[in-house]
Parts: C-alpha cells; sequence; structure tokens
C-alpha cells in the first residue's frame, strides 16, 4: 500500500451483524407469497465488513429496510455509522449502502442470488486528496447456496472504496449458517479479498460465531479473525490494528 491509512479506507467489515444486504451471503429462503416490506436495526461493538473494522474497533449504530417480491426480486438500503473516511483525512461519519437483485432456486435445495450493491459515502471527499479517488464503491455479485452451505463472489465495477486502479478487483466468501439446536445457528466464513494493483492490500479472512434469535431481538457473537498486515491496517487516530483478531457482539431486529 501506498501508507497505512490508505490500506485502512479499502475495506469494511461487518460479520455477523444485521447488515441489509447479508442475505446475499446466506442460503436463499422461501420465497414470499406476496410482497413485503421490512426495517431492520442494530447495534455492534464493531463494525467489520471483510473483517477489517470500520469505526476504529468502536460501536456502530445500523439500520435498513428491505423490500421483497414474490417472484424472487428484491431491493433495500442500510446505513451505518463509521470511522475510516475522517481516520483517511476526508469527511463524513456515515456509511448509505443501496442494492437489488434477484433470488430463487435452481433445482431443489440448490439457490442462486445475483444483484448489485453499490456503497456510499456522502461528501467523503477523498477524490480531493493527493493518491485517492471518490470513495463511492460499485459491486456486482453472484452466489450458489446448498442447504446451509453457500459461495458468493463479488466483483467492483469501478475504484474499491478509494484505492486508485482498483477496479476489478475481488471477494470470494465461502460459508454455512448451520442449525444446531436449542435456537442456536453456528455460522461460519473465510473470505479472501484481493485489490487490483494494490497486492500488499490482499488478505484471506474468517469467522466463527452463534446467533440466536429471541421474541424481541436476535443476538449474535463471534470471533473475527485476518491474515491483513498490521502495517497495512493501523488506525492513524489510535494506533489500533484494525484487522486483529476479535470478539465481536451484535444485537438486531427486524420489524
Amino acid at each position: 500500500m501506498k501508507a497505512p491509512i490508505h490500506a485502512l479506507a479499502a475495506f469494511l467489515a461487518l460479520a455477523g451483524t444485521a447488515h441489509a444486504h447479508a442475505q446475499a451471503t446466506e442460503a436463499t429462503e422461501a420465497a414470499p407469497t406476496a410482497s413485503s416490506v421490512s426495517w431492520n436495526a442494530a447495534v455492534t461493538t464493531d463494525y467489520r465488513y471483510r473483517a477489517i473494522s470500520q469505526t476504529r474497533l468502536r460501536p456502530a449504530l445500523q439500520g435498513g429496510v428491505d423490500y421483497v417480491r414474490p417472484d424472487g426480486w428484491y431491493a433495500g438500503a442500510w446505513a451505518s455509522t463509521i470511522k475510516w473516511v475522517e481516520d483517511a483525512g476526508g469527511d463524513g461519519s456515515v456509511e448509505i449502502d443501496a442494492y437489488g437483485g434477484k433470488r430463487g432456486e435452481l433445482s431443489p435445495g440448490l439457490s442462486y442470488d445475483v444483484g448489485v450493491l453499490r456503497y456510499f459515502y456522502p461528501d467523503n471527499g477523498l477524490g480531493q486528496l493527493p493518491g485517492w479517488v471518490n470513495a463511492h464503491t460499485t459491486e456486482v455479485y453472484a452466489q450458489l447456496g446448498y442447504g446451509p452451505a453457500y459461495a458468493k463472489y463479488s466483483h467492483a465495477m469501478t475504484n474499491l472504496f478509494g484505492f486508485v486502479d482498483s477496479d476489478n478487483s475481488g471477494y470470494l466468501d465461502l460459508g454455512a449458517n448451520l442449525d444446531v439446536g436449542n435456537g442456536l445457528t453456528l455460522n461460519l466464513h473465510a473470505g479472501r479479498q484481493e485489490v487490483k494493483n494494490n497486492p500488499a492490500s490482499d488478505y484471506t479472512d474468517w469467522k466463527i460465531g452463534l446467533t440466536r434469535s429471541f421474541a424481541l431481538a436476535t443476538v449474535a457473537v463471534a470471533y473475527i479473525g485476518t491474515n491483513a498486515r498490521q502495517s497495512a491496517y493501523t488506525s492513524p487516530v489510535n494506533g489500533k490494528f484494525t484487522g486483529r483478531d476479535a470478539l465481536q457482539l451484535s444485537v438486531s431486529r427486524t420489524f
């Protein structure tokens, strides 16, 4: 990377929270019999996306809305508080995601999910700084699921989160969500991020967690880790390694 702060800005990391487009990382659920709209809200001890902290290892507030049609088409929006843009020297403390796609079954037990996701960082100003481009990013994704397991690939159609000449970067996501009884779901994940023309920022991440739904909320706890370079993912504000192994606790609710 050009500098530690440049690497910090490249990635978002949510694992185990109620991220609105996290539906694309799970096996496809049964299609609804009528169009539906749902809202979600969450608080997490650390907003991580692809295992790199976006909140300088601090808590975040999150929420979103989803629209789903009976034929499998869906659209939604989601937002979270963040800190990485300010760490990078820009402005803004909010990330807003907009996404849409289609999911369904190719055959009994074999599901698919394809779509597009746009990450917005209002007034981020990174494009005005030397060595940066605007942080707004667009990815397309495709997923296959079989039972509780899935494989998903996300491909950047633009520069990735402020990196210059980083379009065509990719992220491979493999995982499973296993019912282990007593209302608990075991969440397993491994991923690989590669940033075009920025090999020092490539890394592998993993997660093991448990999720349980209660009457009023869903609680998730996860252990998250990476092999990211510490020199590339250290916050210039507090000197903490934002890709370090950590426990994450999240509480969410869907309305």
